[in-house]
């Protein structure tokens, strides 16, 4: 099988079931959206049970330095194979809003950072005791710079964003003898993100979401998900990613500075089932720093 092959496509960058949290790990314009200083940490623990399989944990600050400029900064660490594939990503971020009426507000947004890849083969373990030995030379570090930019409208029931979180295609293992089998490529990704909120009552809301994520040589991943938001408290809803999984969530407004999120994924892919996996963990953390002088407190909902 390996022989035949000209060419193996896989997941490129982390995927996250509570994305509707997370836009600014994808999104530039996104930073200082939020009207508040805004700090996230996201862990999640993809194929639980398989050895080896994904885990990602990711880290964002931003916020409003005035009326329209917001600035950032967000770490995404990326694991794959016992710590012998990570992938770091290290972006700082800027936004400009313009307000185009009294509720709406358009943003757009550029990052600028780089990527760590760090593999260490001698994680790897030999099909068999006699296999040959991994050696320190067996080491691949690469840091490569790179940059993005994004858009984001949105106003107190509708958002929707585009971006482009890597401009620059990046290649590793470059083949001496022009062999293109033995390149892996990064390749650049675009992010459509959306959703709206409909209020079902004084204390009931509800908001349909999606996210699709499009990599030239790989096919459209598409998350939908919709959740209610009880008393501006409590979180609950389900996702769909295509042909892919199905998932829970579930949030938890502690205070209005503090949040809780959680989420889990069953596989109902060929990996699902507790045969492979017993599916897809997800925690997620939010802390804001909001003004005291600040009338509406109620929390947003995205």
């Amino acid at each position: 099988m390996l022989c035949g092959q000209q060419m193996v496509l896989g997941q490129q960058d982390a995927q996250y079931t509570q994305y509707m949290y997370n836009t600014f790990s994808v999104n530039p314009a996104y930073a200082g959206s939020r009207d508040a200083l805004s700090i996230s940490a996201l862990h999640r623990s993809q194929w639980v049970g398989r050895d080896g399989a994904p885990n990602t944990q990711t880290l964002s600050v931003h916020g409003p330095t005035s009326n329209k400029v917001g600035l950032g900064l967000s770490i995404v660490h990326d694991e794959i194979g016992n710590n012998t594939n990570q992938n770091t990503y290290l972006d700082a971020a800027f936004s400009y809003t313009v307000e185009t009426s009294e509720t709406d507000k358009l943003s757009f947004g550029v990052k600028a950072g780089g990527h760590l890849l760090n593999l260490d083969f001698n994680n790897l373990r030999n099909y068999s005791a006699g296999g040959v030995a991994i050696t320190d030379a067996d080491l691949y570090k690469k840091f490569t710079p790179n940059f993005g930019a994004g858009i984001y409208y949105h106003n107190d029931k509708f958002y929707t964003g585009l971006s482009i979180p890597n401009f620059l295609q990046t290649e590793h293992f470059d083949s001496s003898d022009g062999n293109e089998s033995l390149v892996s490529v990064d390749r650049v990704t675009w992010y459509l993100i959306s959703g709206y909120v409909f209020d079902m009552s004084p204390s009931l809301k509800f908001k349909p979401a999606f996210l699709l994520k499009a990599t030239s040589g790989a096919p459209l991943q598409a998350d939908i998900s919709a959740n209610f938001l009880l008393n501006d408290k409590f979180s609950m809803g389900a996702a769909y990613r295509w042909d892919a999984a199905l998932s829970a969530l579930f949030g938890f407004q502690m205070t209005p500075e503090f949040m809780l999120g959680l989420a889990y994924d069953s596989d109902i892919s060929e990996l699902g089932g507790t045969k492979y996996n017993n599916g897809s963990f997800e925690v997620f953390l939010r802390y804001e720093f909001l003004k005291k002088d600040k009338i509406d407190l109620t929390p947003r909902f995205f």
